[in-house]
């Protein structure tokens, strides 16, 4: 089979298209073919050698994606040959098969197709962890939202919506404007140097917003403290972009309230993860959650993708299609 391998930490210039050998399936395990993988900043971060360093090169990337199960190990129940299913976290997804535990894997209804099912998986649950778990949004609620014309700033806009609050999304260039705004966003801020925080200031009356959503690095840290109100909650996620410099918990001004969300605590049981999924292909499928493919590229262009990712000039999400000619 094709596969995406890295040779080494490094830049794009790792990525190797290659061919492997069919995975073995094991005991309570499935064998898919991937129809699309998702990219996702995690797999730069584990191109640059900043995650999974305990894994020894060459090694596979990706993680997300979705696909039609080929075979089942034994002990396997609620799975069959045929079905089609999608997965959040399994290493090696850019590829033509993996083999993932069948626990990891969650059913795709039929009005909801491959893309867009492997489009929504990373990014709508780590939205949805956002909203509901790491910080309830309530009716009235005002939250910043960085990278608003991304994949997860996109969702993460629409969901804050459906839960009645507001969104000042931030970009970083203004052809993204249209974009956040169409996914919700009731203001945009265009800075892509870290200079927000007084226009955030200035929309909510000085007050400041009850949340910030930041996954932009260490260039935004003090612009997103400064953005919040009086107890308001710092939500910082994405460890690839860097981490801020060591904090003195005695300087955090306004009695706010800092964490740093992970998805996986959002599904961190099958029975999370299936529901959680059920619901966002639910609000999919009744036109309440858009889901923006910004690109396609085939599997054979990893490398490609990656370049745009980084680049920080795509909007949506960016998927990866082991089906088409890549040769």
């Amino acid at each position: 089979m094709k596969a995406i391998v890295m040779t080494q930490p490094g830049g794009c210039e790792v990525i190797k298209y290659v061919d492997l050998p069919t995975p073995v399936l094991g005991e309570g395990q499935a064998l898919v073919a991937v129809a699309a993988a998702g990219v996702n900043f995690m797999d730069i971060g584990a191109r640059q050698g900043t995650l999974w360093h305990d894994m020894p090169c060459p090694r596979l990337l990706g993680v997300e994606g979705a696909g039609r199960v080929l075979a089942v190990g034994e002990g396997v129940e609620g799975l069959s040959t045929g079905q089609r299913v999608a997965w959040v976290y399994a290493p090696g997804s850019y590829a033509e098969q993996i083999v993932i535990s069948a626990s990891a894997l969650v059913p795709v209804p039929d009005d909801i197709d491959d893309r867009t099912a492997a489009a929504v998986m990373m990014q709508g649950l780590t939205a949805s962890h956002f909203a509901t778990d790491f910080y309830p949004v309530q009716p009235g609620d005002i939250a910043l939202v960085h990278a608003a014309a991304g994949g997860l700033g996109l969702l993460l806009t629409q969901m804050i919506k459906l839960r009645g609050g507001q969104v000042i999304g931030r970009v970083s260039s203004a052809d993204k404007i249209a974009v956040a705004r169409q996914a919700g966003a009731d203001h945009v801020i265009v800075d892509s140097q870290g200079n927000f925080a007084e226009e955030v200031l200035r929309l909510t009356d000085g007050e400041g917003v009850h949340v910030v959503y930041d996954g932009s690095g260490p260039k935004t840290f003090q612009g997103s403290l400064d953005s919040l109100r009086i107890s308001g909650t710092f939500c910082w996620y994405g460890p690839v972009l860097g981490a801020p410099a060591p904090l003195d918990i005695m300087s955090l001004p306004k009695s706010i309230k800092i964490g740093y969300a992970a998805f996986m605590h959002h599904v961190r049981t099958p029975q999370l993860l299936r529901s959680r999924a059920a619901r966002l292909f639910e609000l999919i499928s009744t036109g309440k959650l858009n889901v923006r493919i910004g690109a396609e590229y085939p599997l054979a262009q990893a490398a490609n993708a990656h370049a745009d990712m980084e680049s920080r000039n795509t909007t949506g999400k960016l998927l990866l299609i082991p089906s088409r000619l890549d040769d």
